[in-house]
């Protein structure tokens, strides 16, 4: 088992920065995501880490604006959150897997089997 718990978010408006963090503990970590869930809306992929290497990837309404990152000798998983828009108001959640890395099917929510309580982001107009 792996527990996740998210920090951070919190309000800012529109141009603003902001950073969430993810704090690990549990089994050894392959690779790292963020999603994010706004109201009415399924959960969407923002972002995701391959743990050894640091490979990253990102959805494209994210990318050049956030950064994730982490630091293997803290077990933390970071969203670095820049030029924030209105349309980023969601609730982000970390997730984090501990099979073999493979970037198949990473933007996909059910591929990740450990799950973060969510923190929430509101970016005012």
């Amino acid at each position: 088992q792996v527990h996740l718990v998210e920090s951070g978010g919190g309000l800012v408006q529109a141009g603003g920065s902001l950073r969430v963090s993810c704090a690990a503990s549990g089994r050894t970590i392959s690779g790292a995501g963020w999603f994010r869930q706004a109201p009415g809306t399924e959960r969407e992929f923002v972002a995701a880490i391959q743990w050894s290497a640091g490979v990253t990837t990102y959805a494209d309404s994210v990318q050049g604006r956030f950064t994730i990152s982490r630091d293997n000798a803290k077990n933390m998983v970071y969203l670095q959150m820049n030029s924030l828009k209105p349309e980023d108001t969601a609730v982000y959640y970390c997730a984090v897997k501990s099979d073999p890395w493979s970037w198949a099917r990473t933007r996909l929510p059910d591929q990740w089997p450990y799950w973060g309580q969510g923190t929430r982001v509101t970016v005012s107009s």
